[in-house]
């Protein structure tokens, strides 16, 4: 008797059973290691990059494009594969006419979602490059910079950094980043991606070029949700009709598309089935806002904050009448350990962020100034499921 073999036909026949297989690659903030059908977009990033293949650095250069065009996505995977070029000895891409291997520069990606202070800042550069673990506290800003010079003083090649999500609510503004990039060593060149035009901020001003990122065809976008589902759910539970709906619903948003996969699927795994449906796009659809904020913003917010957006998805909407009863039924959770001044404050906090809206309701009475009451500018489906899978 085979009982390891009887013992997989069982795990096989159960894994079939189960709709999402992988959360991680389903998840609409992770990103894969070779965004689909994104070559011209690493072509001409490469056009830029090609002096590191020589061992030189390249100009500074501004990455742009909408929301949800996957310029992280193209951004985070280039710098991991070109990182770890750099890593290896005698790492070149060769050809005819380049015999010899300079040393090639080093890359780094920092998350000013994540990277909210100078000291984190630099901290996240010299982090990335020292052998020995840079101290988070008992150092100054002014040792972590002068850490980093030194260190890239005995660089012969350098390093290009590459600073994602610049410009957007709770990040360093333009002139607190052109400061951050001023504190660098003279062997660095930085990278930055936003959604401005390149007239729109003042970073092209020290830029050699500016690269953008078309939102996704249709088409294309149809070939990412079917990548996303054939690595994270059960064999044919999504069909190319339902894809080419959220492809042409999303229009071009690479976001919201994997979030309405990503919600569709939840729902269709929460009913016990085995395939998406349509009604499960529908409701899917209807529960993303539009405008919609980025989930990875969401996530990126700090313990408290998230705490409290955790609850608020799950509110229904009389307790989202007012923000007075929204902090109030908040604020009466177990686990919330926060003031109801804290509470309303984040409310506020995350309503200037994107994060939340205030909206003003209808005053029925006609007695005062009608109320404002919040609300979600993320799927609560896919901000829940994210943030319990995190805790």
């Amino acid at each position: 008797m085979d009982l390891d073999a009887r013992i997989r036909r069982r795990q096989r026949r159960n894994d079939e059973r189960r709709l999402i297989r992988d959360d991680e690659s389903l998840s609409p903030v992770a990103h894969v290691a070779e965004p689909s059908d994104r070559g011209p977009v690493f072509e001409r990033l490469l056009d830029h990059l090609d002096p590191v293949f020589d061992g030189t650095l390249p100009p500074n250069a501004y990455v742009h494009g909408p929301f949800g065009a996957g310029k992280s996505a193209v951004v985070t995977a280039l710098v991991t594969h070109l990182g770890r070029l750099s890593s290896e000895t005698g790492s070149v891409i060769h050809t005819s006419t380049r015999a010899a291997s300079p040393p090639s520069p080093g890359f780094v990606y920092v998350d000013l979602r994540e990277t909210t202070s100078e000291f984190a800042f630099y901290h996240r550069v010299l982090d990335a490059l020292a052998e020995d673990a840079v101290p988070e506290h008992g150092v100054s800003t002014q040792t972590l910079r002068d850490r980093l010079h030194d260190l890239l003083g005995a660089s012969r090649s350098g390093v290009v950094v590459a600073v994602d999500h610049v410009s957007e609510p709770d990040t360093a503004d333009t002139d607190g980043l052109v400061e951050l990039f001023a504190g660098l060593p003279s062997n660095v060149s930085w990278l930055a991606v936003g959604r401005d035009d390149p007239e729109e901020t003042r970073l092209t001003e020290y830029t050699a070029t500016s690269i953008r990122v078309d939102a996704y065809q249709r088409q294309m976008l149809v070939d990412v949700l079917m990548t996303r589902a054939s690595a994270a759910l059960a064999r044919r539970a999504l069909d190319h009709r339902l894809a080419r709906r959220i492809a042409a619903w999303a229009d071009g948003n690479a976001h919201d598309a994997l979030a309405a996969l990503f919600v569709a699927a939840v729902r269709a795994s929460r009913a016990d089935r085995t395939h998406v449906s349509e009604r499960d796009v529908d409701a899917a659809v209807a529960e993303i806002p539009q405008p919609s904020a980025s989930l990875a913003r969401a996530l990126a917010l700090p313990a408290n904050k998230q705490l409290v957006l955790g609850h608020l998805v799950a509110l229904d909407a009389a307790d989202r009448a007012s923000v007075s009863a929204t902090t109030e039924a908040i604020s009466d959770r177990p686990d919330v350990d926060l003031t109801r001044g804290t509470v309303k404050r984040y409310l506020y906090e995350m309503a200037e962020a994107g994060i939340v809206e205030r909206v003003q309701s209808e005053r029925r009475d006609g007695k005062g100034r009608p109320p404002s009451r919040v609300e979600l500018r993320v799927p609560p489906t896919a901000f829940r499921r994210l943030y319990d899978r995190a805790q």
